[in-house]
């Protein structure tokens, strides 16, 4: 399972201190969803173009080990985690919801978007969640993927 994390796992908006210093709010369902992933054996990973410290931070507490941050090309970094843990992208789902998305939503074998995605990426997606980004999607697929009830 691999997301994005702007506008998947946060409502995409930007929040700033008076410092400036970038933060982001994350859903704690969204989360505990992720952990029960992970528990479950499935490998998780982030992958995002944003270089923000909030990501890593949030992936440090959810114990997720595969994250990366400033990335320009997506697909290239996911076919690297893929071959480094031997996946094939057919074996991968994938939530995004901006254009960056779009090729890597194109390329996995489960492409999934938020309520709230731009229709480029509605367009890839085998599944729309009900809920939009930093809402409780995220929480959704994994329920759905461990077949719970959301």
């Amino acid at each position: 399972m691999a997301l994005d994390v702007d506008g998947v796992l946060t409502d995409g908006g930007l929040y700033y201190t008076e410092t400036g210093e970038e933060i982001k709010k994350f859903n704690v369902k969204d989360g505990l969803g992720l952990k029960q992933l992970m528990a479950s054996g499935i490998e998780v990973a982030l992958i995002s173009a944003s270089g923000s410290q909030a990501t890593l931070h949030r992936a440090n507490k959810l114990g997720i080990t595969h994250v990366f941050t400033g990335v320009e090309d997506k697909l290239e970094t996911l076919t690297a985690l893929c071959e480094l843990l031997r996946l094939d992208l057919r074996e991968v789902a994938y939530m995004g919801d901006d254009w960056v998305d779009v090729p890597v939503l194109g390329a996995v074998g489960l492409a999934i978007t938020v309520a709230d995605a731009i229709a480029e990426a509605k367009g890839c997606a085998m599944y729309i969640t009900d809920k939009g980004g930093g809402q409780g999607a995220v929480r959704e697929v994994c329920d759905l993927i461990l077949c719970r009830g959301s």
